[in-house]
């Protein structure tokens, strides 16, 4: 059985370490309750203003990851047409470093699983567009514990990686010591080390209310993993907090598991239909070397990708639920309306969203496009919109309103 050590606070970054000698100008700021509008300042930064999107080794690879794969999945994101669509970070989870640090206590790759170094294989990928996504963690050592943590050694430890041009930063908290509260423990290491750089923070204590003023998303639920059950808990936790996210400030329901081969194909829209339009980040958590063109065509999904990657940036939510039957929306740019009409029980039902169930006057025409057909239902549909959707699938729409 996989199984993964889990602290109570969990943090996460994506970082752009884009100049080395940032780390050493901010070294001497003092960690002070006056930081925190620093550190929002700091973060307003245009980094992050549509959710992030990529791939992650962890779904899929868990701690099996090398050079090669890595390097592959890059050419992928590249060959599938995938990075044209905006995947562009290539993010390596645990267990890439050597149990212990080098004589000057720097984190090292593994001889065995990346031989080359990881300072060629970001230039590797960034050769080809992409950004490198690395994995540390905030105690003595990782979730994995094959591996060393940053406790103690943040600065050194920010400075190799700005040193090997990583662009992303995932931040665990395993094997902590538990003596630094949630507020220093992000502010140390991000303001610090991380000007100009999109911050990612996960963790537990509904970070949702407090996780904006040190980061531009943070993990809201437990771990995903690839069943249709993990999927509609996890959809439910997100739900909750849609009000604190906005343009620089995502929820994160966890990576995607489209494509992992534990749910239908139904069951994969659906997780990528409700992702999308929870303006979720986008990770792609499968083996893109061997990827299903069916598979391509869910990850692949321009007209959904637009959803999640809409300027105004407000996350959808579940408007009604009954009998396992949903009404998912949420507000776009140029006054569209995304709906998702949401199936979770076992049978084929009807699922109706009418007019005001997201403020639109009963009489307002409007034009409906099916983003999975990709083609018009109407050009002048009025008061509500009704379709048969099978088991634990989705209809997803976008509606433009017309002027009466």
């Amino acid at each position: 059985m996989k199984m993964r050590l889990r602290a109570n606070f969990i943090l996460a970054t994506v970082v752009n370490l884009w100049m080395v000698h940032t780390v050493a100008s901010l070294s001497n700021i003092g960690i002070s309750h006056g930081r925190h509008a620093n550190s929002r300042f700091l973060l307003d930064n245009g980094v992050s203003r549509t959710p992030p999107m990529g791939w992650n080794s962890w779904n899929h690879f868990w701690c099996g990851i090398n050079e090669s794969v890595v390097m592959s999945t890059a050419d992928a994101l590249v060959s599938t047409g995938l990075a044209s669509l905006g995947y562009k970070y290539v993010n390596l989870d645990d267990c890439w470093a050597e149990s212990e640090t080098d004589e000057n206590g720097k984190l090292r790759g593994k001889a065995s699983t990346f031989p080359s170094g990881i300072k060629a294989l970001a230039d590797y990928v960034h050769a080809r567009g992409l950004k490198l996504g690395i994995y540390a963690d905030a105690g003595n050592r990782t979730c994995s514990n094959q591996m060393p943590g940053s406790l103690h050694h943040e600065y050194e430890d920010a400075k190799t990686f700005a040193e090997w041009g990583v662009d992303y930063i995932k931040y665990d908290n395993c094997y902590h010591d538990g003596t630094r509260n949630r507020e220093v423990e992000s502010s140390y290491y991000m303001e610090h080390f991380l000007q100009r750089n999109c911050i990612f923070l996960r963790g537990q204590e509904d970070p949702a209310t407090w996780a904006g003023a040190y980061g531009h998303s943070w993990r809201t639920t437990g771990d995903i993993n690839d069943t249709f059950a993990s999927v509609t808990w996890i959809a439910d936790l997100n739900n909750r907090w849609g009000r604190y996210a906005g343009p620089g400030r995502w929820n994160d329901p966890d990576m995607l598991e489209v494509g992992n081969g534990g749910m239908t194909m139904d069951e994969y829209r659906s997780h990528f239909s409700i992702w999308s339009l929870m303006k979720a980040p986008l990770l792609i958590g499968c083996d893109l070397r061997s990827v299903s063109n069916r598979t391509l065509r869910i990850l692949g999904n321009k007209e959904v990708i637009e959803v999640n990657q809409d300027s105004l940036g407000v996350q959808g939510r579940k408007l009604r639920s009954k009998d396992g039957l949903e009404v998912w929306a949420g507000p776009l740019s140029d006054n569209r309306v995304v709906v998702v009409l949401w199936n979770r029980s076992e049978l084929r039902a009807l699922i109706t969203a009418v007019w005001r169930d997201f403020g639109l006057p009963p009489n307002t025409p409007a034009i409906v496009r099916d983003l999975w057909k990709h083609k018009y239902v109407s050009m002048n549909k009025r008061d509500r919109l009704t379709a048969s959707v099978a088991p634990h699938a989705c209809k997803m729409y976008v509606l433009t309103p017309l002027q009466s």
